[in-house]
């Protein structure tokens, strides 16, 4: 607690991805010294020259906490033994089977076994399933240090959702290429520039006065964190799991949501099945997420069946059409295609002999899940006006909708891109 309050802490962030690096640079900007560990050499390289890779930090916020020595990375994971506290940022994806894959939290708990110091704090941030401290990460870092939890070394579970709620709703740093469309793009994405200077993130805020050890919570934490994201309404599977059933109820956060080519990204579909996971170890059966799961996985495919029927409808097909995808993140205005369903319809469309390109502002080439490398195109009058079918696949603001419907033949909406269809001569066709 002196440390904390002294700035002399000394914080270790293992994984520089989309949650890793901008956790680290909120320490440093708090005067507090990290290092950051990562497999990926080029990943250390780039921070060490102070070169950013991530939307949501400034560039500039990224060179001056590496300028002032403040935040450096290696890929030398022996140095975890100078870290007093160390904060576990690793992927966390699930497989074909929709079973989550530990390997990355199981690595991450071999290295910080092997290498901590005695009194060293743990914190996972990654996405995971009810009881990953517990009965996974725990006896890992036990058996490789040959120290006991709770006397040796302290861990806990901080949700990563609390970096989403300081994130202010604009940015400034242009999408690449907005020159194409003619005008300065209007972003809604945010960063991490409005949190509060003088704020630690949560696992190393000041004990509440309240009396409470936090790590007696660690199950209940780990399951109010997935009631945020899961769309899953049976509290009862939560009692199996030893939860508070009125917690659970006040802390559930279901979103509205409307037809699209798929609900992706890291919360609303991917979530809920680490639930699954867990319940089905438990002999719970959470059947309506694995109906929801199945409903969304389909949705590219009808997306694709769409395109061709408005093809159709315009006396051509798929095979041997021009069909250029707007838009390739995962959601509006960021710069993220992980889970993207349009990386997955633009591959089936080309599978059934369509030319596909695509354009994105934010993201110059993705690959797909079978490693096919896509490069985008610059957004022009003659790109719209040679495709047979301009398809809306991510609804960024910077898009001028008006022209691109004007200047193209055919347009599939997926995104509620286009507020005025024009019916009549069957333009636009909704998804």
């Amino acid at each position: 607690m002196k440390k904390i309050a002294d700035k002399s802490l000394f914080v270790g962030v293992i994984g520089l991805g989309y949650v890793g690096l901008p956790l680290a640079v909120i320490f440093a900007r708090k005067g507090i010294s990290i290092v950051g560990f990562e497999k990926s050499a080029k990943k250390v390289e780039a921070v060490n020259a102070g070169k950013n890779y991530i939307g949501d930090i400034k560039d500039e916020d990224l060179a001056a906490v590496v300028s002032a020595k403040k935040l450096g990375a290696t890929t030398d994971f022996s140095r975890i033994a100078e870290c007093d506290a160390v904060i576990i940022c690793v992927p966390t994806p699930l497989d074909k089977f929709k079973k989550p894959d530990m390997s990355y939290i199981e690595a991450a708990c071999e290295e910080i076994g092997h290498n901590m110091k005695k009194g060293t704090f743990i914190s996972l941030e990654s996405t995971t399933y009810p009881t990953t401290t517990e009965d996974l990460m725990k006896p890992i870092i036990e058996r490789n240090s040959g120290m006991k939890e709770g006397t040796d070394f302290w861990l806990c579970f901080s949700p990563n959702g609390w970096i989403l709620a300081t994130r202010i709703t604009r940015r400034t740093t242009p999408p690449r290429s907005s020159e194409d469309l003619g005008r300065k793009p209007g972003n809604s994405v945010g960063d991490l520039r409005n949190r509060d200077p003088e704020a630690l993130p949560g696992e190393f805020a000041p004990s509440r006065g309240d009396g409470q050890d936090p790590r007696k919570h660690l199950p209940a934490r780990e399951h109010i964190s997935h009631q945020r994201t899961c769309a899953a309404r049976r509290q009862d599977g939560y009692q199996h799991l030893g939860s508070d059933r009125r917690g659970q109820v006040q802390a559930l956060r279901v979103p509205g949501l409307l037809p699209r080519a798929r609900h992706r990204g890291h919360c609303i579909p991917l979530d809920p099945f680490y639930l699954e996971y867990i319940a089905k170890g438990l002999n719970f059966d959470l059947t309506m997420i694995n109906t929801a799961g199945n409903i969304n996985n389909l949705m590219p495919y009808r997306m694709m069946n769409k395109i061709a029927f408005a093809l159709n409808r315009h006396s051509k097909a798929l095979n041997g059409s021009t069909i250029l995808f707007l838009g390739i993140a995962y959601k509006p205005d960021i710069d993220d295609p992980r889970e993207s369903p349009a990386l997955l319809v633009m591959e089936q469309v080309a599978k059934k002999g369509a030319k596909v390109s695509f354009h994105d502002p934010y993201i110059a080439e993705a690959t797909d899940d079978h490693g096919h490398k896509w490069v985008g195109v610059k957004l022009t009058d003659e790109a719209l006006a040679i495709a047979d079918c301009v398809v809306f696949t991510t609804n960024h603001s910077c898009f001028d909708v008006d022209h691109i419907v004007s200047k193209a033949k055919l347009v599939v909406d997926t995104r509620n891109a286009v507020k005025r269809v024009h019916i009549e001569d069957e333009k636009v066709f909704k998804l």
